[in-house]
């Protein structure tokens, strides 16, 4: 696997976690120096036979850490991800130099409320941000985060979906700044779980009450399955929320039958 020396790093796994058959965490470095954001993503590809497949992941990392973290799910007939899985710790990728990327956590705006919204690897981008502020909160203190409030609300099938639930619960119940809720929507195929049921857009008002969010005060961030950020979108909208209170981070466009599905 030769990268363009221009363009590409020769990353390496460096540690790999498997969350499930078809989702798994992969830890890499990247080759050399890769300067990102929180919310951003980076190119992975591999190389066969003389052709070169390129798909983007969102960071789960911090900027803070040394490695990159990406959190995968296998598409069996995708160009790109049947090959990752077959990967271990100490096998290369390639890696582009750059990190984009405009889903970033919203300083500017004045909203001191941060509504977050994803689907199973849709959290990623929202493991960076909680990272990073966990990290500049824990060295500067509150004056770092001053009056920002982070809540997240995650849908998964099932449980064993929630690749970060653990490390989101411990912040949740650390922080005061951050809340975290988890949603399973096929609780009869999960008869252990005890969380919140049902779709994660289904749940959004729910939440939106209780955790007292307006359009106003808050920007929202929606991240995954492209129906979810939809149905999400709507429902913001018609609660007040403005088109630039509210950020999308499609994974993939949903077809006309994984949209029935959810219906």
């Amino acid at each position: 696997m030769t990268p363009s020396a221009e363009s590409h790093f020769c990353a390496r796994i460096m540690d790999r976690r498997d969350v499930s058959e078809d989702l798994c965490v992969l830890r890499i470095n990247p080759g050399g120096p890769l300067a990102y954001r929180a919310g951003q993503y980076i190119t992975l590809g591999m190389e066969r036979a003389g052709v070169r497949t390129e798909r983007a992941y969102s960071i789960a990392s911090s900027p803070y850490e040394d490695a990159l973290e990406v959190f995968v799910e296998l598409v069996p007939r995708g160009s790109l991800t049947p090959s990752l899985f077959q990967l271990s710790p100490g096998d290369n990728l390639l890696c582009r130099k750059i990190a984009k990327g405009r889903f970033t956590f919203d300083f500017h705006s004045g909203r001191s409320n941060h509504l977050l919204i994803s689907t199973v690897t849709g959290i990623a981008p929202f493991v960076s941000y909680v990272r990073t502020l966990y990290r500049d909160w824990h060295n500067g203190g509150a004056s770092v985060i001053g009056n920002h409030k982070l809540f997240c609300l995650q849908g998964a099938s099932r449980a064993f979906e929630f690749g970060y639930r653990e490390e989101l619960e411990r912040y949740s119940s650390e922080l005061p700044w951050f809340k975290y809720v988890a949603t399973v929507s096929r609780p009869w195929e999960d008869p252990e779980w005890r969380g919140e049921r049902g779709r994660v857009d289904d749940l959004l008002r729910k939440y939106t009450d209780k955790w007292e969010l307006q359009g106003e005060t808050t920007t929202a961030y929606l991240c995954g399955h492209p129906t979810m950020i939809e149905n999400s979108r709507g429902t913001l909208k018609r609660a007040g929320w403005k088109k630039e209170a509210i950020l999308e981070e499609a994974y993939y466009q949903a077809t006309i039958k994984e949209a029935e599905a959810r219906a």
